[in-house]
């Protein structure tokens, strides 16, 4: 109870309290005392603005498509802005294909990896598994009670 009361007075209004934090932080660091009136002027509208800065980051996110399974190539048409050179922008098209394929390679190369991985585990458990049931068919197993 003393939390939500003691809480519910340091609230973005003129209250005595206010007052005295912001009359403070000038006194010890002017910057404290300007944030102080800051929140007592806007602290009520903190939440709407943090809702529009999400919302506003959310959209310029989005306009980038960083997602990972759709990659496009950095063209004109999709994205790209032209230069005004037409011999850059040809080289440029033809150097971002390039990467293209490359990151494509390299992407096939890290499956292949993640396979191989997978199998040698696969194997691995497989002997291990396999040592574990000979030594309790040999009756020599440490795990025996």
């Amino acid at each position: 109870m003393t939390h939500a009361r003691s809480s519910s007075m340091i609230r973005p209004a003129w209250t005595p309290l206010t007052i005295a934090m912001m009359v403070l932080g000038f006194m010890i660091f002017w910057p404290l005392g300007l944030a102080m009136l800051v929140y007592i002027l806007w602290g009520d509208r903190l939440d709407e603005l943090k809702s529009e800065v999400n919302r506003a980051t959310d959209n310029v996110a989005s306009s980038f498509n960083f997602n990972n399974s759709n990659r496009t190539r950095y063209s004109h048409s999709n994205g790209g802005s032209a230069t005004g050179n037409a011999a850059f922008d040809d080289w440029r098209e033809v150097e971002m294909a390039r990467l293209e394929e490359e990151r494509r390679k390299l992407d096939e190369m890290r499956h292949e990896f993640d396979e191989y991985l997978r199998e040698l585990r696969r194997a691995k458990d497989a002997e291990a598994f396999e040592k574990f049931m000979a030594s309790k068919k040999s009756g020599s197993s440490s795990f025996e009670s």
